[in-house]
């Protein structure tokens, strides 16, 4: 019995008996979770990955900053062949040689047009009425009998811009002399014309004593209200058609739209390792000058009579690859008539982002300055480096341009006035572009 008591009570021990843990006031056991962090901890930790992030976006602004920059810098001194993948010499890309596989080099480039023939429609005089040529006839004054609007719309499409064109008419006693003695008159309706000197025919006078004048657009419009060397800061809605033609990102000369696609430059912009293209970019609507973004141009017209030795025919256009949507700050300038007749001190203003003084720097922000067409003999205000290209208008009752800043000797020099092409000379050729072209 004794034995029995025994082994039970034995059987009842545990086999490695510790120490009794006696439970304590205030303490716990620790938890086998991960610790909170305090607030101070997840406040580091969040600067920590901010940092980091910032780190990250600054490196990688860096990394793309440095790509464009050193993309201009190869952009102007190579043109990459993208079938054949090599660099060649920009000076050797638009110069007559195949250079690149599938001769790519010379497929982009600046081209050039001269207008043998006459351009069949005209607006003459401040009254901007409509003339007709036929080789048959020569110049005739259309006679309003008959006119419709499909008729303006079709003669306003010819002279290349057609947005809001209108009609009125003239009284043949108030055209100039030499505009009364040759009529033609229209044939109802548009039948199977498609231009209008094909809807005319030989009137000996108007029976109505009333001519057409067209308005073919909103063109030359701006508010009104009030470097160039001796020139002031203006703003963009004030010259609504003045653009910077940029190369590489760089501006280089002036513009003026003259339609939402067209823009009328210097051909002179165009001279050495520039005929490329893809490397020209202009800007619209901005008062200040900026090096991103701006429209591509597919089309590049010297006038083909351009001489580089002697500047004459000094003009030449571009066209925008789309249209800019006209507005308060891009809007085309009108061209100017035949027959404007400008008067020695008539009020002229040029503007651009030339020179603010010779041998000095681009300006950043457009300037204007007044001119007249016996030029500034005693110097102080002129046009200079960087607005080649640039407009001068005339305001009758609308702006027009009438001159393309074109070169000089020095800048605001007495009695050595800026030298501007005369766009009234080059209208032939001007509206011959946009008609081949369109």
């Amino acid at each position: 019995m004794r034995i029995d008591t025994q082994i039970a009570a034995e059987n009842t021990r545990p086999l490695n008996p510790g120490r009794r843990q006696v439970a304590q006031p205030g303490r716990r056991r620790t938890s086998m979770t991960a610790p909170k962090l305090s607030s101070r901890d997840k406040a580091a930790k969040r600067k920590k990955v901010l940092i980091t992030v910032l780190a990250v976006l600054i490196v990688l602004a860096i990394l793309g900053v440095s790509g464009y920059f050193v993309k201009r810098l190869i952009d102007s001194k190579y043109y990459f062949c993208l079938k054949s993948v090599k660099f060649i010499p920009l000076e050797n890309a638009c110069d007559g040689t195949e250079d690149c596989s599938g001769g790519e080099d010379e497929s982009n480039c600046v081209s050039s047009l001269s207008a043998n023939t006459t351009f069949p429609v005209r607006l003459v005089s401040r009254s901007k009425v409509l003339q007709v040529f036929r080789p048959e006839s020569g110049w005739r004054t259309v006679c309003m009998e008959d006119w419709s609007t499909q008729h303006t719309e079709m003669a306003c499409q010819q002279l290349g811009y057609a947005l809001n064109p209108g009609s009125s008419k003239v009284d043949v006693r108030n055209l100039p002399s030499s505009f009364r003695t040759s009529f033609c008159g229209v044939r109802p309706g548009q039948g199977a014309a498609s231009t209008i000197q094909q809807s005319v025919f030989d009137r000996q006078s108007c029976s109505s004593g009333a001519v057409v004048s067209l308005t073919c657009s909103d063109c030359g419009e701006r508010p009104a209200q009030d470097r160039i060397v001796g020139g002031k800061d203006t703003a963009i809605e004030d010259w609504p058609w003045q653009v910077s033609l940029q190369q590489n990102g760089q501006h280089t000369c002036g513009g003026s739209l003259v339609s939402p696609r067209w823009v009328v430059t210097a051909a002179h912009c165009f001279s050495g390792s520039k005929k490329e293209l893809s490397r020209w970019k202009v800007m619209v609507g901005h008062a200040y000058l900026g090096y991103f973004g701006g429209w591509s141009v597919d089309r590049i017209v010297l006038n083909g009579d351009y001489s580089p030795r002697s500047n004459d025919y000094d003009i030449a256009m571009m066209r925008l690859s789309q249209p800019v949507t006209v507005g308060d700050t891009s809007r085309p300038v009108c061209l100017p008539p035949h027959g404007l007749d400008l008067l020695p001190d008539s009020p002229l203003v040029v503007t651009g982002w030339g020179y603010l003084e010779e041998r000095g720097k681009v300006s950043s922000v457009l300037q204007k300055a007044n001119n007249a067409v016996r030029g500034v003999r005693e110097g102080q205000v002129d046009a200079c480096q960087g607005d080649s290209g640039g407009p001068l208008v005339y305001l009758s009752s609308r702006w027009q341009l009438v001159g393309v800043v074109s070169w000089g000797h020095g800048c605001a020099r007495r009695n050595r006035p800026g030298v501007y092409c005369n766009v009234e000379e080059v209208l032939n050729w001007v509206y011959t572009v946009m008609e081949v072209n369109s």
